[in-house]
Parts: C-alpha cells; sequence; structure tokens
C-alpha cells in the first residue's frame, strides 16, 4: 500500500506541474493508479488522503467533472456501474466532494453543507451498492468497476451520518410516492434497501416513516405479519374471526391509501374475500361513496375483475382497481362491456410474447388477466404513466388523455392491438393502420413501462410520426394538426408556437405570452376554465437552464394555491416529475394543492419553459390588459435559460 500510495503522490504531482495543454497527457496514469487504490483495502482512505489537491492538480480538467455545481446525484449511480474511464472519474469526484463536506477541502462554489447533502442524497439512491456482491461457486466473481463502487460507498457509509442518509432516503421514497405511478419497482427497491439503515441512532419520525413503507410493501397487517409466505396466509385467513377479517380489510386499504403501495398479501386478502365474503371488498379497496356505489352496480364484474387479474404478481393494479371504482369509471355508458370483453378475447401471438414477460409461468395468472390489471391500473391511475422523456411522451400523454376523457376509445384501442396487434386512426379523412407502417420509433421503447403502454405505444409512435410526415411540407408547426386527430377533438382549434418554423427563431415572444394569459389565467380570461386538459410543448431544461430537448406535457388546471397564487397543475410523462429546471424552477409534486400524479409551478415559471399551446379563440380576454412587467418577467427567464439556443427576432 506504502509504495502504490507513493506512485499516486507522484503521479498527482506531476499533473500538478504539467501546463494546462499538457495535463491530459498526465491524466491517464493518476486515473490508474486512483483505480488500483478504489480496488484494494484501504485505498479509499488514500484518495481521501489526496482529495482535497485533484482539482488544483488539474484531475478534472476539460470534461464532465470540471464545475462540481453543475453534478447531479441521480446521474451518480449509473456513471459508477459503467465500466472504463467514466466509473473512475465518478469515484474520484465522489471523493472530492466528501474533501469539501468534511472541510479538508474548501470550494468557492459549494459550502460544506451542500456537499454533505449532496453525498447524502447519493448514498440513498444507491444503497444497493453498499452491499457486498453476491458471489457464488457457478457466478463470477464481480466486475472491477463494481468492486470499486461497493468500496467508495462503503467508505462513504462510514465518514458519512447514518441518520442524514436515512432522512434523504425517506424524502426520495415520499417524493416518488407521493406521484403514485403505476410501476412502483424502483420505489419497493429503495423500501427494502432502506431496512439496513433501521437502526437506534436515527429518530423516532424517521424510523415511523421507514417502518411505514416497509410494511406497506410486505405486511401492513396483524395476521400478514404473523406468517411468513402466502400460503401460510390464506390458511390464517381461512381461522380468522369476523373481528380479524375486519382488521386485516382495514388495515390493508389504510396503507394503501397512504403510501400508494401495496404488499402481495392484499391480493390474496382480496381473492379470500371474493370467495368467502364478497361484501368487505369495497372496506378492502378502500372504497368512498362513489366507488361503493359502483361496486354495487358492477358486483359480478369486480368479481371477475378479481379472479382473473388480481394475483401477488399484479398487486399493484388493486390501487387501480380502487381509483377505477372510486372515479366512476363503470357508471360510463359502455365502459363495463369493453372491459368484459378483455376476458376471453384472443390475444395476437406477438402481444402474447411481449405481456408474459410481467409475470413468472408459475403464477396462475392468464394472458388475458395480466391485460386486464394493466387496463384498470390505467383507468384508475391516468396520471401513473411515467415514462421518461423522448421518444415517447406524446404516446405517455395520449394514454393518460383518453383514460381520463375517452376511456372508451382507450379500451378500443387496447382490444384491437391485443387481438389484432394493430391500431387504426383518422387522419383528415385517410384511415393510418400502424401494422402498414414501418417507420416510428418502437424499436428504441424501454420495457420498463406499464402494460398498457407495451401493448400501445409501439403503435401510438408509427401513428404519431406518420401524421407528423403528413403535415412537413406546410410550413408551420405540424401538432398544429396533429394533436387534434391524434388526441381528440376536445383539443382547442387555436395554435400558436413561438418557434418561426422556417427560421427556426423566437419571434413575437410578446404576443406568445399575452395570448397565454388571455386565454389561460383566470383574471385575464374572463374566469374561463379548462374543460379538458390541454396538450403544450415545453424547452426541458436542467438544472443550470440549460436546454435539453423539446418535450410534452399537459396542463391539467389552472387555479389559485393556499397562498393565493395561481399555479399551473401538469402532468409530466417523465418517470419523476419533481425536477429542477434551473433558475431555481422547481416543479412541485405536493405541498401546493396537487392532485395525484401532478406537477404544478407558479403560472410565470412554467410560461416561462413552453414554446406551444393551444387555445380555445371563444375564450379569450384582452391581450393588451396583460402587463408589460409580466412579460418582461418571463422574457428574461426564457432568453436567460433555452433562449440562448436560438435567435431572438
Amino acid at each position: 500500500m506504502d509504495l502504490l500510495e507513493t506512485k499516486f503522490a507522484e503521479a498527482l504531482n506531476t499533473l500538478n506541474l504539467a501546463k494546462p495543454f499538457a495535463k491530459s497527457l498526465y491524466q491517464t496514469d493518476v486515473f490508474q493508479l486512483a483505480n488500483e487504490l478504489a480496488c484494494v483495502d484501504g485505498g479509499m482512505v488514500v484518495l481521501d488522503k489526496y482529495a482535497h489537491q485533484f482539482d488544483q492538480a488539474g484531475v478534472f480538467l476539460s470534461g464532465d467533472w470540471e464545475d462540481p455545481t453543475k453534478l447531479q446525484p441521480p446521474f451518480v449511480g449509473n456513471s459508477l456501474r459503467l465500466r472504463g474511464i467514466y466509473s473512475i472519474l465518478e469515484l474520484l469526484s465522489e471523493m472530492r466532494m466528501l474533501s469539501i463536506a468534511k472541510g479538508t477541502y474548501r470550494h468557492d462554489s459549494i459550502t460544506k453543507e451542500a456537499a454533505c447533502a449532496f453525498l447524502n442524497e447519493v448514498v440513498a439512491l444507491n444503497l444497493d451498492l453498499l452491499s457486498p456482491q453476491e458471489t457464488t461457486e457457478e457466478a463470477d466473481p464481480p466486475e472491477e468497476h463494481l468492486i470499486r463502487a461497493h468500496n467508495l460507498f462503503t467508505y462513504l457509509g462510514q465518514e458519512l451520518s447514518l441518520k442524514e442518509v436515512a432522512e434523504q432516503m425517506i424524502i426520495e421514497i415520499d417524493r416518488l410516492a407521493v406521484q403514485r405511478p403505476i410501476i412502483t419497482r424502483r420505489i419497493a427497491e429503495m423500501i427494502l434497501l432502506s431496512k439496513q439503515l433501521a437502526t437506534s441512532e436515527l429518530d423516532g419520525n424517521t424510523l415511523d416513516a421507514l417502518k411505514k413503507y416497509t410494511q406497506a410493501v410486505e405486511a401492513p397487517t396483524p395476521l400478514s405479519k404473523e406468517i411468513s409466505n402466502q400460503r401460510e396466509y390464506r390458511l390464517r385467513l381461512e381461522q380468522a374471526t369476523e373481528e380479524e377479517i375486519f382488521v386485516e380489510t382495514k388495515l390493508f386499504g389504510q396503507s394503501m391509501n397512504e403510501t400508494g403501495l401495496v404488499s402481495p398479501f392484499h391480493a390474496v386478502l382480496l381473492r379470500f374475500l371474493n370467495r368467502k365474503n364478497p361484501d368487505a371488498l369495497p372496506t378492502a379497496l378502500s372504497l368512498a361513496d362513489t366507488g361503493r356505489a359502483s361496486f354495487d352496480e358492477s358486483k359480478k364484474t369486480i368479481q371477475d375483475i378479481i379472479q382473473f387479474a388480481i394475483y401477488p404478481e399484479t398487486k399493484q393494479s388493486i390501487y387501480g382497481l380502487s381509483g377505477m371504482l372510486n372515479r366512476g369509471v363503470l357508471k360510463i355508458d359502455a365502459i363495463e362491456h369493453s372491459i368484459r370483453q378483455l376476458f376471453e378475447l384472443p390475444i395476437h401471438g406477438e402481444v402474447r410474447k411481449a405481456l408474459s414477460t410481467f409475470v413468472g409461468e408459475q403464477s396462475g395468472i392468464s394472458i388475458n388477466g395480466i391485460l386486464i390489471a394493466g387496463t384498470i391500473s390505467v383507468l384508475g391511475q391516468p396520471l401513473g404513466i411515467a415514462q421518461g422523456q423522448n421518444p415517447i411522451c406524446q404516446s405517455a400523454r395520449a394514454i393518460s388523455l383518453w383514460a381520463q376523457f375517452e376511456p372508451g376509445q382507450l379500451l378500443n384501442y387496447i382490444t384491437r392491438a391485443a387481438r389484432d396487434n394493430t391500431m387504426e386512426m383518422i387522419f383528415e379523412g385517410e384511415s393510418i393502420h400502424s401494422n402498414l407502417l414501418i417507420d416510428g420509433t418502437s424499436n428504441n421503447i424501454p420495457l420498463d413501462l406499464d402494460i398498457v403502454s407495451i401493448l400501445l405505444v409501439p403503435h401510438l409512435e408509427k401513428i404519431y410520426n406518420e401524421m407528423i410526415k403528413r403535415t412537413l411540407l406546410r410550413g408551420e408547426d405540424a401538432h398544429k394538426w396533429v394533436n387534434r386527430e391524434f388526441y381528440g377533438e376536445w383539443i382547442p382549434s387555436g395554435f400558436f408556437n413561438v418557434i418561426d418554423g422556417h427560421t427556426l427563431s423566437v419571434k413575437n415572444y410578446s404576443a406568445f405570452i399575452k395570448m397565454f394569459y388571455a386565454t389561460h389565467h383566470p383574471e385575464y380570461n374572463e374566469g374561463s376554465k379548462l374543460i379538458y386538459p390541454n396538450p403544450v410543448g415545453i424547452f426541458l431544461t436542467n438544472v443550470h437552464g440549460e436546454l435539453l430537448g423539446l418535450h410534452a406535457v399537459s396542463i391539467q388546471r389552472i387555479e389559485s394555491d393556499h397562498n393565493g397564487d395561481y399555479r399551473i397543475y401538469f402532468f409530466n410523462p417523465n418517470s419523476d416529475s419533481t425536477q429542477n429546471w434551473g433558475q431555481n424552477i422547481k416543479a412541485s409534486v405536493s405541498g401546493f394543492g396537487e392532485l395525484e400524479g401532478e406537477s404544478s409551478l407558479p403560472f410565470h415559471e412554467f410560461v416561462s419553459r413552453m414554446y406551444a399551446y393551444h387555445y380555445d379563440p371563444y375564450e379569450q380576454g384582452d391581450t393588451y390588459m396583460v402587463e408589460d412587467h409580466l412579460v418582461g418577467k418571463i422574457e428574461a427567464l426564457a432568453k436567460e435559460s433555452w433562449g440562448k439556443n436560438y435567435m431572438w427576432t
């Protein structure tokens, strides 16, 4: 170790003495020796000893890690899991941040407190790297980059406060769970990993929060805590008293409502009640008055849904079933009939193959059951479709909009796609069939999607792209025509895009802002409210306000919050909607009256990121009433962020 430390110190000193234009010639030696140190016992201590010298020496010069103020905790884990130089640079970056947090290195732009918060979040997001890599006689030993990552996090765990890491973990779980996503795999993984943080060092509130979430995904009720597996729980229910059954149903419903998460034992309970005591199902589903009325009117269908689709493997669909009933979806004409069609629908071979990946072969659930489970999740959680950024934000927005306002149309699409592996839409009087289209982004669609998205997105992307292609020569933004044809005729006919289609420059920005205020802000549009969500285009920016790309969201509603400030509440198809868009513009998912799945921003902050929107010309106030100081405030935000990438005319 002494020899290795000496070599590293010499390499770092040589790098420090090199001229700026020549430092790249000597960085490699530092990286190689850092790699060797990170893989051996005591090596992290050595790296920590010299971390305060990294910036001065030029370890990160001319690279993505040079400016630590631009680093973001959510990206650290992915970098560390890469092979090669990037994972080494990421490791050294964390050691630099640790030296700032400990006060051994004073950075001009980052405080000790900020560095500590950064590292706490990094550890909280990557607790799996604290655990040693498991090996067996048959398995290959862990790769070098994973050994480095484990050694780094083990050292960070020793140097940081476990209490602060646990508190950050709860913040992360709260932040994700409150968005009520359909896919909860990431949340469940974080909860299970957080169990190793539950020690006496934590305060009561943090321990209670960890316990609440852990029980929610494992065993939140007295009887479920007594046993070790689902079979034993089913047998225990047979012996339970009426009072014990009532407690189980009540607590399962409460836990699901409080966290948005479902235990596999909840599915076992529903299947038991479905046979033995169906009148207790509304309590187990935590139904409100509307939900109970829907249950009473469609009891046979609900029981069939539970029989076909509710299994431990599809447990999260219980939350969707509850939401669907509480929304009164089954009261809409023909919806119940359309759902019943799915029970015996012949499933296309390619679709069957895709859906079979959602559960194991031994689960007992049929492909039709999987399809039904996914369908009720979307109908019950229309804002729970979280799918990331381009290229599928348009399709995610479409599924969400249809689930809210055209569930019959959505069910027709689901039926056709599942049975025939195709979709058909009409564009300006002509049919478009997805199975006849070659171009599209279907090959780039991520697999970590909900069941309905796996089914529909490949078709939707092809059709949407075809509609865009048919408008390319019109000289205006294609969304002006495509959105009304793709989403529905209830999309307002007025359309405003601030980017000139010919010059790709920003034009009429003042008019763009004033028109939006005059058609959307309650104090300028004579009090008109949105009837349907409005699909809008935004410039997506990072924490520094730098342009990342274009993105599709839906404005759900515009209302004043508890402070009396008008906010725009919107659906963001990104997998995490609490994003920092720079300039202190941070989307919120709770605390300002957000409904499940909504994000919100103050009115003017959201407007500063828009580039296109629809509006109703018949619900328009006077644009001249919009004050110039409002326009100037928004224009300044725009020009200092995404606007740097465009010419302004």
